[in-house]
């Protein structure tokens, strides 16, 4: 159980520690987990971005995580049964509608400045948790087409079945409790408030703006 996600990135942050003075780049997956990246980065002496994917859910059930999509309009399927079960033409709808939700909040969390390129830099992909591992997936798929030195996935808590699909994804996986009685994120924090988008532009502006 964690306090809450700046506990959470505190404890990450030391298990990250062997990456410190070496640059890193931190992605962050909005919203929630941008705040523990702006931690982490600091405390690792690094820089802090966003990988921007959005989570495909079921056409009558949005909770349900069926896939998540990147910037470039990749979709990666929670499952192989998850693919088969949509209509292609609402596939095409949902596609345009997040692709289009993504544009708007990239211009709204960089404020027009291009994206940090993590082309041979160690980069650090962060949640605040795994529960399908979709979105993580889609996140370092997008991540790794730009050419990281070194890939690495870091999130305090997760499913363990959720762990292994990132896994091959990553050059390296940091989890701080994989336990197998895993329900859902929230769940292993004391505190898991709302994060807004006013607060992740904040937290992306440039240090002392």
């Amino acid at each position: 159980m964690f306090r809450d996600r700046d506990d959470a990135a505190d404890r990450l942050a030391q298990a990250l520690e062997p990456f410190s003075e070496k640059s890193p780049l931190v992605l962050a997956i909005p919203r929630g987990a941008v705040p523990m990246g702006r931690r982490i980065a600091d405390a690792l002496g690094g820089d802090l971005d966003v990988v921007l994917v959005r989570k495909i859910g079921a056409p009558y059930q949005p909770e349900l995580a069926l896939g998540a999509i990147d910037e470039n309009g990749e979709v990666h399927w929670a499952s192989p049964e998850a693919a088969r079960r949509v209509d292609p033409m609402w596939l095409e709808h949902e596609k345009r509608e997040q692709l289009e939700l993504l544009r708007r909040r990239r211009e709204r969390y960089r404020a027009g400045r291009p994206p940090i390129d993590p082309a041979g830099r160690i980069t650090i992909v962060v949640d605040d948790g795994l529960a399908t591992g979709s979105t993580m997936t889609a996140a370092l798929h997008s991540t790794r087409a730009r050419s990281p030195s070194h890939l690495i996935c870091a999130v305090p808590v997760a499913a363990p079945d959720s762990l292994e699909r990132v896994a091959p994804y990553a050059d390296e996986v940091v989890c701080l409790e994989a336990p197998e009685d895993f329900r859902a994120v929230s769940l292993h924090y004391e505190h898991f408030e709302q994060v807004d988008d006013e607060e992740v532009a904040r937290l992306l502006a440039p240090q002392g703006a």
